[in-house]
């Protein structure tokens, strides 16, 4: 007959009533080794229901076997019996503190029937002296999801980071990242609107903000009154002449350039603002111009892959393709997924007669170029689209 669980407990009851009064320590010790023994089996096999009693039997008779209290809280734990593991892995941390491992499942079960605060600080305590990767990964996102809960933002992004430096292309630690930092961007704003509502930084802020939304007259005009209302604000030419140079109007886009210029001349060390006077130097066929301009922003920034790309696109045009290629080839090591990187150097590759050289890059940029188009179409139904490299 089969023993249901309150029937099972009532019974183990009993037996240690009997145990009591009539049973010697002999007795009590040969039973005690017979579940031992049992439990080992059963765990050995990875049979969790059936060690699971016999554990249980022996917490009964020996209240302060650390292992089977500790084994039965884990097994509780697996089988999502988190009221059940508690009292056990709450016992086996009291009698040995340092069992790491063993306080972070505490901590996650605690979080589990409700009580995030003292989840929290089990979790808390344990993550430092975690080892395993998978483990302290685990621990780390309950934290960052309690931290969250409770808009503890700054410590969310400290432990996310911490979590990224293990498995940096774990995307469910990049999603969470992206959740932090939306939030942390959406706290921000509000504070910024409520400490300064008229001022530059803010129309700024909310111009980045429609920028995500693809709002480019909106982004122009708040662009625009954060520079009259602070001439002076750090970048703000450089931003709005990218807004002026998204648009169609070509006399938004000439008045870019008057912009790029400005953020060039109110900041010599903003190597975008010259590369992108590069890029336009070459729309209007003066390579020349365009050269000195890429020069100058690899002169500020020695490895800025824009400033690069643009520097071999003139030295390929100019016919020095062989001086093009290591430009490109230092891009595209830095960074694989740069597919106008890739399509460059097939273009140079082409001139220096590699045929084989020309058909890997052209498979690579078709590869990549797939990919971003994916994720713009993404984007394009959430925040802004990603930059297309180069540009």
């Amino acid at each position: 007959m089969r023993i249901s669980k309150p029937a099972y407990f009532a019974f183990a009851l009993l037996v240690i009533s009997a145990l009591g009064q009539g049973q010697s320590a002999s007795t009590r010790q040969t039973e005690l080794a017979h579940h031992e023994s049992l439990a080992k089996q059963y765990l050995s096999k990875r049979k969790p229901a059936q060690a699971i009693p016999e554990l249980q039997a022996v917490v009964l008779l020996d209240p302060k076997n650390l292992d089977a209290r500790a084994n039965l809280g884990v097994l509780l734990f697996f089988q999502g019996k988190f009221d059940e593991a508690l009292p056990q892995l709450r016992t086996a941390i009291q009698m040995k503190p340092d069992l790491w491992k063993i306080e972070s499942l505490l901590g996650i079960a605690e979080r589990r029937t409700g009580d995030d605060h003292q989840g929290r600080l089990d979790l808390e305590s344990a993550f430092p002296h975690i080892e395993d990767p998978k483990l302290k990964i685990d621990v780390g996102l309950q934290l960052i999801e309690s931290y969250t809960a409770t808009e503890d933002l700054d410590k969310a992004s400290d432990l996310i980071a911490q979590l990224l430096r293990i498995k940096p292309t774990d995307p469910v630690l990049l999603y969470a990242a992206y959740r932090i930092h939306a939030q942390m961007m959406s706290q921000d704003l509000l504070s910024l609107s409520l400490a300064a509502p008229e001022s530059a930084q803010l129309h700024q802020a909310i111009a980045h903000e429609l920028q995500r939304t693809h709002d480019l007259q909106g982004t122009i005009k708040n662009l625009r009154e954060a520079l009259a209302l602070d001439p002076n604000l750090p970048g703000i030419h450089f931003e709005l002449a990218e807004a002026l140079h998204a648009s169609d109007d070509q006399r938004l886009r000439a008045e870019a350039v008057q912009h790029y210029r400005l953020a060039v001349l109110t900041d010599p060390a903003d190597a975008k603002a010259a590369s992108r006077l590069g890029d336009i130097e070459v729309e209007n066929g003066d390579l020349d111009a365009a050269e000195k301009d890429y020069q100058q922003a690899l002169k500020l920034q020695p490895n800025f892959a824009d400033a690069k790309i643009g520097m071999a696109n003139v030295l390929t045009e100019k016919g020095e393709p062989s001086a093009a290629a290591p430009l490109l080839e230092q891009v595209i090591a830095a960074d694989p997924s740069n597919y106008l990187a890739h399509y460059r150097l097939s273009a140079v590759y082409r001139k220096l007669h590699r045929p084989e050289d020309v058909k890997r890059e052209l498979d690579a940029y078709t590869k990549y170029k797939t990919m971003h188009e994916k994720l713009t179409i993404i984007y394009q139904t959430s925040d802004s689209p990603p930059k297309s490299p180069g540009k």
